[in-house]
């Protein structure tokens, strides 16, 4: 197939770029300038990609947005957040309607985020979205592939979970305190954290090009852990204590009250229904310890 991708260089695109390549697919990356090869030009601030720039391409993977922990959330940073996602996709999903024997799958980013703070109910694809700003976002989000939809393209809401790897995400940044046997549970610890490591995300958006399933799917490990759980493990994998509790003042102080409750003290339990339901998809790390000591090489 030919596959083009968006957010080619961040965490998830770095990564499934050259798995995909290595099952023999071809890659072009969409990028903001500086092309080379087959890669293709656009805009998304400026609603700009080149009419027939998806002409002859077999599927899209849509993974471009603004960083949703990178900056405290004022009211302009919210803003980008929102319209990274918007617009990008909607600019995608036109691009994918006018081509030219163009694409006829589209797997479009999301978040677990749509699901809002739900304490210990166990949510999967068909559970409704929550509230919140990031439950809002996510919705707008999927909500603008529906042109690409109308043309009869096949889209997949890939709403992902916290991606687990030692290059980046919130896995890199917790490991510095945590080796030097600083960690420990972010406020009560209660909070449910639904993760994937990163082989198995690329993975399963690899397997989603080529099956039928369409909507939305939630790309998490079958085990979701409270952050109490978490700590421990990758305590007991990095052979260090984690008896520091970390309060909730401290990160409130440096990420701001609204990002710090959303990205630390609270979360979802998500389960991948749709992909247990498959039964031709086999997660490499359905548990935490498996997932951190494959990934820190312990």
């Amino acid at each position: 197939m030919r596959v083009a991708i968006t957010g080619s260089t961040g965490l998830i695109g770095s990564a499934l770029t050259p798995h995909l390549e290595s099952l023999g697919h071809e890659v072009l990356r969409v990028v903001r300038g500086n092309p080379t090869g087959s890669d293709i030009v656009w805009s998304p601030a400026e609603c700009r990609i080149d009419t027939h720039a998806l002409d002859g391409v077999d599927a899209v993977v849509h993974l471009a947005g603004a960083g949703i922990g990178d900056k405290r959330w004022t009211d302009d940073y919210k803003r980008e957040l929102l319209e990274s996602r918007t617009k990008g996709t909607t600019l995608i999903s036109e691009a994918i309607a006018a081509a030219d024997d163009g694409p006829k799958v589209f797997l479009s980013g999301s978040a677990i985020g749509i699901y809002g703070a739900r304490g210990d109910e166990e949510l999967d694809e068909t559970s409704t979205p929550g509230d919140g700003f990031l439950a809002d976002v996510c919705v707008q989000w999927e909500q603008s592939t529906a042109l690409a939809a109308a043309a009869g393209v096949r889209v997949v809401h890939l709403r992902t979970g916290i991606v687990l790897s030692a290059k980046g995400g919130a896995l890199k940044k917790q490991l510095p305190l945590f080796k030097f046997g600083l960690g420990g549970k972010m406020g009560s610890g209660d909070q449910w954290q639904s993760w994937i490591s990163i082989d198995d995300e690329v993975a399963a958006i690899a397997h989603l090009l080529t099956t039928d399933t369409s909507g939305p799917v939630n790309l998490t490990a079958p085990n979701p852990v409270t952050n109490l759980e978490f700590t421990k493990t990758l305590g007991e994998v990095l052979h260090r204590p984690t008896f520091a509790p970390i309060p909730k003042f401290g990160p409130k102080l440096l990420l701001g009250g609204e990002l710090a409750d959303n990205l630390l003290f609270s979360g979802q339990k998500v389960l991948p229904r749709v992909l247990d339901a498959d039964g031709t998809f086999t997660f490499r790390h359905p548990d935490l310890a498996t997932a951190l000591r494959a990934l820190l090489g312990a």
